[in-house]
């Protein structure tokens, strides 16, 4: 049992508590999912369930918490690691080993289990997660699912009653997070193990869990109830949600099957036919902003590259998309000068990146990698932009003549900052944000420059729903006034919301091209919930189904 009593905690330095008056009960054996807005305090209250929050990170909190009767302050989170078993958003911050069977024995060596014992554990563990064969692979080999099934083993090494994740599948492609998931309500069903995870991609999780607790951002009451009886009563939602909400389908459908229903019922009713509708083909544009011809990589003598070819246009959003390891960020790192090709040609804006720097190629197209930590470094939020307009040889509202960065003028930091919703972060130290907080910081701080060409890896990780929807409409403003965009995620929502083109890759080779609605539609993996819910129609998004509604008013 959790139990949390007028819990409220507040970081060092920071003028308003990050979570307030927040009362849980939460029984034992249950699969609980954590939701709300970017930066509502969700990764605060899991650190709370193991002492991380106030032990490891300092600041101020009053209230109660109990888990299985201890509490995480006195106890410490040494003694908590033996009932809470923690797996952070980014499962390689974690690993302190190289190998799989090393990285799930290293918890019980620290715990000085007995030597024949730890052996048991070890491969109860191993097998448990399927992991056995994996057991003497080098974890740097790992698919983005494997590595996250690893995290999960290694903390569950310890035999705890409770599991806490904190955005398992923000980086997994679709089929990983489903093998994630699978494991996770295979645990909960044969072991009784209480598990507990936040995450933004409710479409992935939904359907799996038992109770839905609602966090919501400035200090409003939490709401925690059945999955149904909180997507009814918040505006956070995945597509299918949203449509059922729409169209008044009731019981709210939580899964295709259940949607599947009100949907054909719906195509009947209105008369729709298979193939009744598709978007516009996109028109002819100008030529590529962003090219690669025949480009092939090696590492460690295996393509991860192996004769790509790609073309992005300016106006024009083309999203890839592939398994985790497909060579989706080796493409985007190649177009930027990050990784060198051993075959190929690379342009951007027209020029030939072979023998430029990657500063140079950088003024001329700009990239958001996976990780926005590696860009964070300043004292500031708006400082962070700012430091890219001085890095640029530009200050807002005019651009520096002697350097040609290819680029209109750039954009006013703090206008960028408050269509980012970042505005009240604008004096904010950018490593004490959210995750979701911190991706939009620097996405500002590499598109204040306002550049031809965008490069985003995964650019949805920690997100929510609000704060991806103004992600997309930047998009798309930036897309019409001309910028060319390549967009590598996971997130098949995002790529049926913004995507002229869709490229799929496999082994370091794209296999399909196309319209959104041909490649996203025809993909088992890849189709999002709109295509699932109407097959054959060539609708990818919610505003697809409604506008029908609307042409039949």
């Amino acid at each position: 049992m959790i139990r949390l009593e007028e819990l409220t905690y507040t970081y060092p330095g920071a003028t308003a508590p990050a979570i307030r008056d927040i009362t849980l009960d939460l029984p034992d054996g249950e699969m609980i999912l954590l939701i709300g807005p970017s930066g509502s305090g969700k990764s605060t209250l899991l650190r709370c369930l193991n002492g991380l929050v106030p032990h490891f990170s300092g600041g101020a909190m009053r209230g109660n918490v109990r888990v299985e009767g201890l509490d995480p302050v006195a106890a410490t989170p040494r003694v908590l690691s033996r009932h809470v078993g923690f797996v952070f958003q980014d499962p390689e911050a974690q690993f302190v080993t190289d190998r799989v069977e090393d990285e799930i024995a290293f918890a019980l060596e620290n715990a000085a289990m007995a030597p024949q014992e730890m052996r048991v554990r070890v491969e109860e563990t191993l097998d448990l997660l399927d992991l056995t064969p994996l057991r003497d692979r080098p974890l740097k080999t790992l698919s983005g699912g494997e590595r996250q099934r690893v995290a999960i083993a290694a903390a569950l090494a310890l035999r705890p009653q409770i599991l806490v994740l904190d955005e398992p599948t923000s980086q997994l492609d679709p089929k990983s997070a489903e093998d994630v998931l699978n494991a996770l309500v295979r645990l909960n069903s044969d072991l009784g193990l209480t598990i507990i995870l936040a995450e933004h991609r409710l479409e992935r999780v939904l359907p799996y869990v038992d109770r839905v607790i609602y966090l919501p951002a400035g200090g409003r009451p939490v709401i925690a109830d059945a999955p149904r009886a909180v997507m009814q009563q918040v505006d956070l939602g995945p597509p299918l949600v949203k449509l059922g909400k729409a169209l008044g389908w009731q019981p709210l459908p939580l899964t295709i099957k259940e949607g599947l229903r009100f949907s054909r019922r719906w195509l009947i009713q209105h008369g729709k036919a298979a193939n009744g509708h598709r978007r516009a083909p996109t028109m002819p544009m100008d030529e590529p902003y962003l090219q690669a011809q025949n480009v092939r990589v090696l590492f460690n003598g295996r393509p991860v590259l192996n004769g790509v070819n790609l073309e992005v246009h300016p106006g024009e959003i083309v999203v890839i998309m592939g398994r985790n390891g497909a060579g989706k960020t080796t493409l985007l790192k190649s177009l930027v000068g990050l990784v060198r090709p051993q075959r190929g040609t690379l342009r951007v804006a027209g020029r030939d990146t072979a023998g430029r720097d990657v500063a140079d190629i950088c003024r001329q197209v700009a990239y958001l990698p996976q990780d926005p930590n590696t860009l964070l470094f300043a004292a500031s939020v708006v400082e962070e932009l700012q430091v890219t307009l001085r890095n640029h040889g530009m200050i807002p509202g005019r651009q520096d003549s002697g350097v040609d960065t290819g680029a209109t003028p750039p954009i006013d930091p703090l206008t960028l900052l408050r269509r980012l919703k970042l505005e009240d972060k604008a004096d904010a130290y950018p490593r004490d944000l959210s995750v979701g907080e911190r991706q939009r910081v620097a996405l500002a701080a590499v598109t204040v420059t306002h550049p031809g060409g965008l490069l985003l890896d995964e650019p949805t990780r920690g997100l929510d729903y609000g704060a991806k929807q103004e992600l997309i409409s930047l998009l798309q403003e930036w897309r019409n006034e001309g910028m060319a965009i390549a967009v590598v995620t996971h997130d098949v929502e995002l790529a049926a919301a913004i995507a002229d083109r869709v490229l799929l890759m496999s082994q370091g080779e794209i296999i399909a091209a196309g319209e959104p609605a041909e490649v996203l539609g025809a993909s088992p993996l890849f189709a999002p919930q709109v295509a699932r819910l109407f097959p054959d129609m060539g609708w990818l998004t919610t505003e697809d189904v409604l506008g029908q509604e609307i042409e039949g008013a």
